[in-house]
């Protein structure tokens, strides 16, 4: 971190850019937008073969080679945000497979989980001032029946 103390606000925002071209140029990012939903999509995508969806694609990301529909979601934990809150989901009967992925602060893999649309019905709350469900990754949803820990798999993802 002191190297990116010396440099100026418009150095290190150059750099963010350029890290960012790169990400996309390797194929990890699709978006210019923050990386976290790109970055949780190619993990899951590469650890199971999965193939992405258009990104105007409605409520599925990816599909498995036996039609499953994945919503992939990830969220990254930061030292002043802690919340697990997914980014909202529009349509519960949109997918079949909810992949979700809790990110440290450093981007590495804290925890990441398959866990059914029945589960994310059963746990997600409507909003309707957003119309749409929020979902909380909490770490209680591991213990429910339909999800499965697939933490390790997306570690190895290189």
């Amino acid at each position: 971190m002191s190297e990116l103390t010396a440099k100026s606000l418009a150095e290190l925002l150059v750099l963010h850019a350029e890290i960012l071209e790169e990400l996309r140029n390797r194929g990890v990012v699709r978006s210019a937008n923050n990386p976290t939903g790109d970055l949780a999509e190619y993990l899951f995508c590469a650890a199971f073969g999965w193939k992405q969806e258009n990104n105007s694609a409605k409520s599925v990301d990816a599909r498995d080679s036996e039609g499953r529909r994945y919503q992939i979601k990830g969220r990254r934990l930061h030292t002043r945000n802690k919340s697990r809150q997914m980014s909202a989901i529009r349509d519960l009967d949109g997918f079949d497979v909810l992949a979700a992925v809790l990110f440290n602060d450093d981007y590495t893999v804290r925890r990441a989980a398959l866990i059914s649309a029945a589960v994310v019905r059963k746990n997600a709350e409507f909003i309707e001032h957003t119309n749409s469900h929020k979902f909380l990754l909490r770490d209680a949803v591991w213990n429910e029946v339909g999800v499965v820990d697939v933490t390790e798999r997306l570690r190895s993802v290189k």
